[in-house]
């Protein structure tokens, strides 16, 4: 990516020191990624632990540092972070407008090992994942490194990705299609839930891609290489490629995030597109 040129995001803080789990928040796009690991190594079924985490809420513990990342504090892959936060903003604040609509801007939290969110305390054993509740993307920036050592995807717009994606979960939020997806849990029977996680999730991987259009047309930051490094990353984190590594077999019904095929698709159709138009996977696009 050709970054060299890029601004850096005023949004970004770093925290160290905070401790705890939390309950999972909106739109782990790449977010359950390190737990799976986990369950791939202990030869558990990763839907069961994923679901088990998600029930428990540990203490937290200890003070926690806070400073705001900038130029002359931070290290290159809080620097590679933010420029790629800014860069969000620039093309969803272009997308609103013409939506005719003011884009309110995330925060990003880079933390280690713990901290705390509005959704509840947050491990980096989760990986990636948007809180609604406070309008924060949160990631340790380990992740990265497992993404690569675990998975084996490399490159620097792969994680451009992980971000766009949980970024792409914020504008769903701001355009309301979250909650409407969200009221629905109640309603539904968890099989039919996890088939709007699904349609959430997807869209999320669209609007990544639109990003990734918009940027290079705007700033030409896309180097060749980038797109098919992000096909990787969203092939990676597939429900079946990840449900048949950990257990043998492919269970569509526990499916939350979509089939590698689905998820390389929709990044790739926002890619080509850059329509936000085209982005309706089957949840609206918020009134739009």
């Amino acid at each position: 990516m050709r970054l060299d040129d890029e601004r850096m995001s005023d949004n970004v803080e770093r925290r160290s020191g905070g401790g705890g789990m939390r309950k999972i928040g909106i739109g782990g796009g790449i977010g359950g990624v390190i737990i799976i690991v986990l369950a791939l190594l202990f030869k558990q079924d990763p839907q069961q632990v994923m679901q088990a985490v998600q029930q428990v809420q540990g203490p937290g513990g200890g003070e926690e540092s806070v400073s705001q990342v900038t130029k002359e504090n931070a290290s290159a892959i809080e620097i590679f972070s933010s420029k790629i936060l800014a860069s969000t903003e620039d093309v969803w604040k272009q997308e609103f407008e013409r939506l005719q609509l003011n884009y309110e801007k995330p925060k990003m939290v880079l933390f280690t090992d713990a901290t705390t969110s509005g959704c509840g305390a947050a491990e980096s054993a989760m990986g990636p994942f948007y809180c609604p509740a406070d309008a924060r993307v949160y990631l340790d920036v380990s992740f990265f490194n497992e993404l690569e050592q675990r998975f084996g995807v490399k490159g620097e717009f792969a994680r451009a990705y992980v971000i766009a994606h949980e970024v792409g979960h914020h504008v769903q939020n701001l355009l309301g299609i979250s909650r409407k997806v969200q009221s629905m849990r109640g309603r539904l029977s968890e099989t039919e839930y996890n088939k709007l996680s699904v349609k959430l999730e997807l869209q999320a991987d669209f609007l990544a891609g639109l990003w990734a259009n918009h940027a290079e047309k705007t700033r030409n930051i896309i180097v060749p290489g980038d797109i098919q490094s992000g096909l990787n990353a969203a092939s990676a984190v597939g429900d079946d490629k990840l449900q048949e590594a950990g257990t043998g077999r492919v269970v569509p019904d526990a499916f939350t995030h979509g089939t590698s095929e689905q998820r390389m698709f929709w990044f790739k159709k926002g890619y080509e597109t850059g329509d936000f138009r085209q982005g309706d996977t089957g949840i609206g696009l918020g009134g739009r």
